[in-house]
């Protein structure tokens, strides 16, 4: 059906990781060409999405919380479509609609390009449910874009890892990666309409592994060929896992000026005994020897991290390693999590660290890795740096972009505009951003 036809409004509310913005992206463009339009508020919504997380139980408990209230609003609008994408819809399955009922769609992130199929089951008066395992085909959809400038652009779906504390690999099935042809094909079109970075994405990015007219592709060769692509001049990756780095992805980072100087890679702890427990195949030595050999490559990389507390019987001698691992590394910036159980995996089974000193933990570790991210922050003033400038400021005449390290920059000068790269002198460091002055 065609966007003249007007079938209402919609609403998408996304909970998580990168993976689920970019799929969100891709839904809304679904919806938008069926003849939807994006609502002004979620309560006015003919249509409402939640593209739900299950990596901790927080953010599982949040997306209740929203359907009950949804669910009241149903009982008294009977028109409203109420749908359940993403991780918490493909790890409860139909166990969703006993719970809640008046749910018309629950759908696993494998169906996300399958909207306007699923959609169309609801309309005919089935509730329906779509988890099960699905391949997904070069994706010809058009995705409602949130930025005009910066992208996402998915390069491999799902996830080989099992790391003993995730439910992605269950929920996200197997490691898909795209032809690299599709890709390259994609970024040219994402350039010529304007967009100037680009952030490859997957559940473990680096794994890529795919499958061209001339033979083998890996992350580093499809990052040297992205690069090639005119208009284009960020490059960035995400999430990687430190077995993955091999030696023609570390070098592409000294070697592609378009390739950024940050890189995440999670290391989620600094004791070889949790690590193991953990199953991430890689000991604490290993991740040191490989920052050590990235920064040999890029000299003012700035590397963030994952760190969780509290693990499953860790002891208080094992999260001092952790935090002797963050001093050594220095961290410009980390995402800091106390342990939480998820239903089906192996570290569910072992017993918890108790809730005061998983509490306490986390404190510690944000105090360490808070003071490392101002001090990264503070090392930036009165260094050069590029930005790439996304929307106005709060402030009068004032603009906000990304710096080159991931920094959030605002400027106030004339003559800005969004999408424009410039070179800026950093002058300030603020809580979580800078402030700079055009060069």
């Amino acid at each position: 059906m065609t966007a003249e036809s007007g079938r209402g409004s919609y609403w998408i509310t996304t909970f998580g990781c990168q993976m689920n913005k970019a799929d969100s992206e891709r839904m809304a463009g679904i919806l938008e060409s069926m003849g939807y339009r994006e609502a002004q508020a979620e309560l006015e919504a003919d249509l409402v999405l939640y593209n739900t997380c299950t990596i901790r139980d927080n953010a599982e408990q949040k997306v209740y919380s929203y359907l009950g209230r949804q669910a009241q609003r149903k009982r008294t609008n009977p028109n409203l479509t109420l749908v359940v994408a993403g991780c918490v819809a493909q790890q409860e399955g139909e166990s969703l609609l006993r719970r809640v009922p008046e749910l018309d769609l629950v759908m696993g992130p494998q169906h996300a390009n399958r909207l306007d199929v699923l959609l169309a089951q609801v309309e005919q008066g089935q509730q329906v449910v779509a988890t099960e395992e699905h391949h997904i085909l070069e994706d010809i959809t058009t995705a409602r874009r949130d930025s005009s400038i910066c992208g996402w652009v998915n390069v491999i779906y799902g996830c080989n890892e099992r790391c003993t504390y995730c439910v992605v690999p269950s929920v996200r099935g197997k490691e898909q990666s795209r032809l690299p042809e599709a890709i390259k094909l994609e970024m040219e079109g994402l350039a010529a309409q304007g967009f100037k970075e680009i952030t490859l994405l997957g559940q473990n990015v680096n794994a890529y592994h795919g499958v061209g007219f001339d033979g083998d592709w890996g992350l580093a060769r499809l990052l040297r060929e992205l690069a090639k692509v005119d208009g284009l001049e960020r490059l960035r990756y995400t999430t990687s896992h430190p077995r993955d780095m091999d030696d023609d992805l570390i070098a592409a980072h000294g070697d592609l000026d378009k390739l950024m100087p940050y890189l995440h890679l999670p290391v989620q702890s600094g004791s070889d005994r949790i690590l193991k427990r953990m199953n991430r195949g890689h000991t604490a030595e290993d991740y040191l020897r490989l920052i050590e050999r990235l920064r040999d490559a890029r000299p003012d990389l700035l590397l963030s991290s994952d760190f969780i507390a509290a693990f499953p019987e860790e002891t208080e001698a094992e999260f001092e390693e952790t935090l002797d691992l963050i001093r050594t590394v220095n961290f410009g910036m980390a995402y800091t999590f106390k342990y939480s159980s998820r239903p089906g995996t192996p570290a569910a089974e072992r017993p918890d660290v108790a809730d005061e000193i998983g509490d306490d933990r986390l404190r510690r570790l944000q105090i360490l890795c808070t003071s490392q991210q101002r001090a990264a922050q503070e090392n930036m003033v009165g260094k050069e740096v590029g930005v790439l400038f996304e929307k106005p400021g709060r402030q009068p005449g004032q603009f906000v972009g990304k710096s080159d390290h991931l920094h959030a920059v605002h400027v106030t000068a004339e003559g800005i505009a969004p999408g424009d790269l410039r070179r800026v002198r950093v002058t300030a460091s603020g809580t979580n951003s800078l402030a700079a002055d055009l060069l």
